[in-house]
């Protein structure tokens, strides 16, 4: 019998549970963390492609990985077994595969990359249309298999530049940013939206229309974007020199050539990301000049953009697999006086993630191999399957020729804190670095070992890498260890990072990545029924409904009181006044996110990327308060120490940035005083409105909504099933007007009129009345709230609160909440704190609350 179908059986064999009987099982194995608990069961625990539950517990799925694990491990001389793997695994104590391998890994059950990110593009870049459409089709088609996708946008021509076809001239960067965006939006992955980088060379021409292309509101809204500083800009800006740029950017004759000031490009990209927290910058000649696989760039390994976090630069149909250790276990007596880091444990399973890693790219090749099987019995026509055969296809040679992984860690403030070492000092960062040096050279050592047993990676050639600053660093690190390289060659062309580890750090019950604990404890609210019992009501919001506020507490500081001889539940119950007398008396004190120095924790980051041959990807957080100056600095500083890249974002920096408040014209109607919000409503509806057309899904109808807008946000609604025989509008119609008009009879009512695509005027009369009765009366209401000035966010909260009794009816507001919400701003900022981190960071992005500190989001 073969391993597949053994795999198989043992799947068929298997029982399915109850969601909400595993999560109260996976609740006790968290030991009562209700959070932890549910985001494993809903993102984690294995599923078929229905939903189906077939794991309830943590213990359950690793021990599925360790048997895969030891199932490639017997490939290999010197097998690990699975009981060795599963003790690496078990409580996500010490080494945490990390999304596509933990929910991957073992699972026959869906068709899917066990890949946490890939980079796309072509190797001769294609200024085309083919050329582009076809990206567009393979980030959708890696998109759905669970990836998350980079690419770069250099290779386009910029705008006004000649084409050869009807058009006469190029529309340049910003319409295909949105439609690289808006496919992006469209795919799902097992409830969660795709994942995009979107990058551009500032050399570019197009670079300033790229560097505002998110300011407008609505626009790349399914699209990280980050801008390529090479360190010519840099010395322009320092110096306040002019800057060439040219198109194509590496061209010796370029079709296309402009100076500007570097300065006064420098100062937009820093006020854009202070205002609405993008772009993010790439130091790109620090990541090509640190770059080891950009030693082969000739033979296709030339990095040209990253993941949608930027923790990991790719070349073209190159991908990678996340894991992350620890750190905090490695504590032997943590939070005493004797406390140490155990350097031993701590390399021998360095050596064994190492190992895992490459298994892992073992059992990546198989689901590549599956998603080929499954192409071709696919139903299309043979021409239409061949592009995903042929990305798949070139996505297989990439691993197979380089076998990347990505090895990173998280608890870097909680192993610090253990130690007595207090985040953001000296000592501290001198410790972290030395812990970072200790897992390079051992992962660098366990690959060249590797290589013996297993075979190097076939291009592997050892006089390409001289020179390179990182295997610089491991030849004087340890001189014998680059010998054996010489000689033997290594396993993998590249193996490090430090990746966002929001869920990770959750599951661990730890500080994510590098990053320090936002607060040691920290107050949220749960809503309950006044009825209720054993609760408190310590807030009713502006709807009625009523909130209980408690303490929670980081699970290391519990750690921190227990150690120290404090009764838990005794300081539980205790004022906050006194609690933060406690924090106070522990290493957690001037260490949280609020208390770092911002430029200080930069160059932190930068001596730390020293032993990282990938990146890392970090946010500075920074108070509202903060001047554009300290982002110019800290950006500076970033260049400057060494870091390959950095994104800021500014509490509440996107709230609001994105209302116009000027008048619009047409709209002639007097204005009321500015709301507190900063939006100024009409004192009577202008008889015109631009209007958008909203479509989406209700369970299996298909729903419309007019969405009248004034001064760029929602001011009326009108919304329904849609009734083709009442309105018939081409799907390609996004916008029209709304407009207000009597009848012969002296009766009001409502006209959406729009241009066809031969630019005649159409007109869908009355559309308040072509809905269901009752759902007009509530559309009033709504429409009443939006007219005065109510924040988009606030009108949301209300529909989703209103308890109706008529499934109808209720399914109707669910749909006008869901047509708002796409016009909930990005970056505005949600009433509550985030369910992981704590922090007040929860911030909407596609319509999605999502946490700019941790990365937690609520769909997915």
């Amino acid at each position: 019998m073969s391993e597949k179908t053994q795999n198989n059986s043992k799947t068929d064999a298997m029982k399915t549970y109850n969601y909400a009987d595993a999560v109260e099982v996976a609740k006790r194995y968290f030991k009562g963390d209700d959070l932890a608990a549910t985001v494993w069961v809903s993102k984690y625990a294995l599923k078929d492609s229905m939903g189906n539950l077939y794991e309830e517990s943590p213990e359950q799925m690793h021990r599925r990985i360790a048997d895969e694990i030891e199932r490639i491990e017997r490939r290999y001389p010197n097998p690990m077994t699975a009981a060795q793997v599963y003790d690496l695994l078990k409580e996500f104590r010490y080494l945490i595969p990390q999304g596509g391998p933990m929910t991957g890994i073992g699972n026959n059950l869906q068709i899917a990359s066990l890949s946490n990110c890939f980079v796309i593009g072509h190797r001769h870049p294609a200024d085309s249309y083919g050329g582009i459409i076809r990206i567009d089709e393979e980030q959708v088609q890696l998109m759905k298999r669970r990836g998350g996708v980079g690419h770069d946008l250099s290779h386009i021509r910029p705008t006004g530049s000649p084409v050869l076809n009807s058009a006469l001239t190029s529309t340049g960067i910003v319409p295909f940013m949105e439609r690289y965006s808006n496919s992006t939006r469209e795919v799902a992955q097992d409830g969660r939206r795709g994942a995009l980088m979107l990058s551009l060379s500032v050399k570019h021409p197009d670079a300033e229309n790229f560097i505002d292309a998110k300011v407008e509101t609505g626009k790349v809204t399914g699209a990280n974007v980050s801008i390529k500083i090479d360190d010519e800009f840099m010395h322009a800006v320092i110096d306040g020199k002019k800057y060439h740029q040219q198109f194509p950017i590496d061209s010796d004759k370029p079709m296309y050539e402009k100076d500007i000031d570097a300065r006064a490009l420098w100062n937009k990209i820093v006020f854009n990301a202070w205002k609405s927290a993008e772009p993010g910058v790439l130091f790109w000649d620090t990541i090509l000049r640190e770059s080891v696989p950009d030693c082969y760039a000739d033979l296709g390994f030339r990095t040209v953009s990253t993941n949608p976090c930027g923790e990991i630069p790719l070349c073209p149909y190159d991908s990678c697999r996340l894991l992350a250790i620890n750190l905090y276990s490695y504590v032997d007596k943590p939070f005493t006086k004797e406390a140490s880091f155990n350097f031993d444990k701590f390399r021998r399973h360095v050596a064994a993630a190492m190992r895992m890693m490459d298994d892992i790219i073992d059992l990546e090749l198989e689901k590549v191999e599956a998603i080929l099987e499954k192409i071709s019995k696919d139903p299309e026509d043979e021409d239409i399957r061949q592009v995903e055969v042929k990305l798949w296809e070139k996505i297989r040679e990439k691993a197979l020729q380089g076998r990347r992984t990505g090895l990173g860690i998280t608890a870097e403030g909680d192993m610090l804190a253990a130690l007595g070492l207090r985040y953001g000092t000296d000592e501290a960062t001198d410790f972290a670095v030395e812990i970072q040096k200790t897992l390079a050279v051992e992962a660098y050592r366990t690959s060249v070992k590797m290589a013996q047993e297993r075979g190097k990676f076939p291009i592997y050639d050892a006089g390409r890498e001289e020179g390179n600053p990182m295997i610089e660093r491991i030849k004087e690190a340890d001189p014998a260890l680059y010998e054996e390289m010489v000689k033997h060659g290594r396993r993998n062309i590249a193996m490090l990072t430090i990746a966002p580890t929001g869920t990770t750090s959750l599951m661990s019950q730890t500080t994510s990545g590098i990053e320090p604990v936002f607060r040691p404890v920290y107050t949220r609210r749960r809503k309950v029924n006044p009825g209720d019992k054993d609760v408190k009501v310590t807030f009713v919001d502006e709807v009625g409904d009523s909130w209980e506020e408690y303490n929670v507490f980081h699970h290391k500081f519990l750690v921190w009181l227990e150690v120290n001889g404090y009764d838990i539940e005794e300081v539980k119950n205790m004022p906050m006044t006194e609690i933060d007398k406690l924090v106070a008396l522990s290493p957690y004190y001037k260490a949280t996110a609020n208390d770092i120095d911002w430029v200080s924790k930069v160059k932190m980051q930068g001596a730390i990327q020293k032993w990282v041959d990938h990146s890392i990807s970090v946010t500075v957080n920074l108070p509202n308060e903060v001047t554009k100056e300290l982002v110019a600095k800290v950006y500076l500083t970033a260049w400057e120490y060494g870091c390959k890249g950095v994104t800021v974002y500014r509490d509440g920096s996107r709230a609001g940035v994105l209302v116009d408040k000027k008048k619009k014209k047409g709209a002639k109607t007097e204005e009321a005083p500015v709301n507190p919000d900063g939006y100024r409503p009409p004192l009577k509806r202008p008889l015109e409105l631009s209007a958008d057309i909203v479509r989406f899904k209700n369970g299996e109808e298909d729903w419309i909504s007019f969405v009248g807008i004034y001064n760029d946000r929602p001011y009326e609604i009108f919304t329904g099933k849609i009734e083709e025989d009442a309105m018939f509008i081409p799907q390609k119609i996004k916008k029209g007007v709304i407009i207000k008009v009597k009848d012969a009879e002296g009766n009001k009512r409502y006209d959406f009129q729009y241009k066809d695509k031969y630019g005649y005027t159409n007109t869908i009369g009355g559309i308040s009345r072509l809905f269901d009765e009752e759902f007009w009366n509530y559309a009033k209401l709504i429409s009443g709230v939006l007219r005065n000035g109510m924040p988009i966010l606030d009108v949301v909260t209300l529909i989703e609160s209103l308890h109706l009794n008529s499934e109808s009816i209720n399914t109707w507001k669910n749909g006008v909440a869901r047509a708002l919400k796409q016009y909930i701003a990005n970056g505005t900022k949600a009433k509550e704190k985030c369910p992981n981190c704590g922090q007040e960071t929860l911030v909407y992005q596609n319509s999605c609350p999502v946490c700019m500190s941790c990365g937690y989001s609520k769909c997915g």
